[in-house]
């Protein structure tokens, strides 16, 4: 089970940030950083197969695949800004962190704007 994986590779990691944390604090970060990019590794097939579903599911119905291409766009960023805050509050730079999330929050408002505006479209033409 993959999940087992995630969690094996987590625990270990901790394991080792824990140990080397009393010796040489400054290789923690780096640890952290390969379990993070393994991990990521790990579900790049699930993320694949979700995407292809989707695309499958888009073809077969009325969706505009310009939308599903902006959802799946916008979720990436949504993972990738959290893990980019993780990895920036785990090094103790929380002020970091923050700005980030921002960013990430104000890409994706920015980015969902034609599906905003295109729900309000049909909204108003719904409405008598």
């Amino acid at each position: 089970m993959d999940i087992l994986k995630i969690i094996g590779i987590g625990l270990i990691s901790l394991i080792i940030i824990i140990i080397i944390r009393q010796y040489k604090p400054e290789f923690t970060l780096y640890i952290s950083l390969l379990a993070g990019a393994t991990i990521l590794l790990l579900i790049t097939d699930k993320i694949g197969a979700i995407i292809n579903l989707l695309t499958t599911l888009s073809n077969k119905t009325a969706i505009n695949n310009d939308f599903l291409t902006l959802l799946i766009k916008i979720t990436g960023i949504a993972f990738l800004t959290e893990f980019a805050v993780s990895i920036s509050k785990d090094s103790g730079e929380s002020a970091i962190a923050n700005k980030i999330d921002i960013g990430g929050k104000v890409i994706i408002v920015s980015m969902s704007i034609p599906i905003i505006s295109s729900l309000l479209e049909t909204v108003i033409e719904i409405l008598p």
